[in-house]
């Protein structure tokens, strides 16, 4: 990811106690930083989930994935203004919104090779619902994050936990 963690001053006659407390200042962003980390792992991990199952491609799967991309590049400015200006709802919601439209693109990726018949013949209905389901899932969390961020906004980043259990649920289920 193109963002770097701000590492806050130290003055050379600090005592260790001051030291640990400029360091404890830096926790908020770190926060932040590993957040979009594991989103941007999130998606990479959905994206070859997806394009494993896809066997054949057109000049629509290539442009909705390189819109795709584009959306992934836009992480890290929304990261930098998080760091930054977090405190304002609406700079949250301009993160969460970019975490929707890149999610969302993947879906109406598999959703397009799927229509198109462009996915493995081998996988079964049930896969391919699955899949389907799954991918929609974090796109849908985090657009529910927005509405949630206008009543509490700690509430609403820590909404984005549940996308990890219902994974694990779907996956159960859909196993049985």
């Amino acid at each position: 990811m193109a963002i770097s963690l701000h590492i806050p001053e130290l003055a050379q006659n600090l005592t260790q106690a001051q030291v640990i407390d400029k360091l404890l200042e830096s926790i908020p962003e770190f926060e932040i930083y590993a957040i979009s980390f594991f989103v941007v792992g999130l998606y990479w991990i959905s994206y070859h989930q997806i394009f494993n199952h896809i066997a054949g491609s057109h000049s629509t799967i290539t442009w909705l994935t390189l819109v795709f991309l584009f959306s992934i590049t836009l992480i890290p400015l929304t990261t930098n203004l998080q760091i930054g200006y977090g405190h304002y709802q609406i700079v949250f919601a301009l993160y969460a919104l970019v975490l929707t439209i890149a999610g969302a693109l993947l879906t109406i990726t598999w959703l397009h090779a799927t229509k198109n018949k462009l996915i493995d013949e081998h996988l079964t209905h049930i896969e391919i619902h699955r899949i389907s389901i799954e991918s929609i899932l974090s796109p849908v969390v985090f657009l529910l994050s927005i509405f949630i961020s206008f009543i509490d906004l700690r509430i609403a980043y820590y909404f984005w936990i549940i996308i990890i259990p219902a994974k694990v649920i779907l996956r159960k289920q859909y196993r049985s």
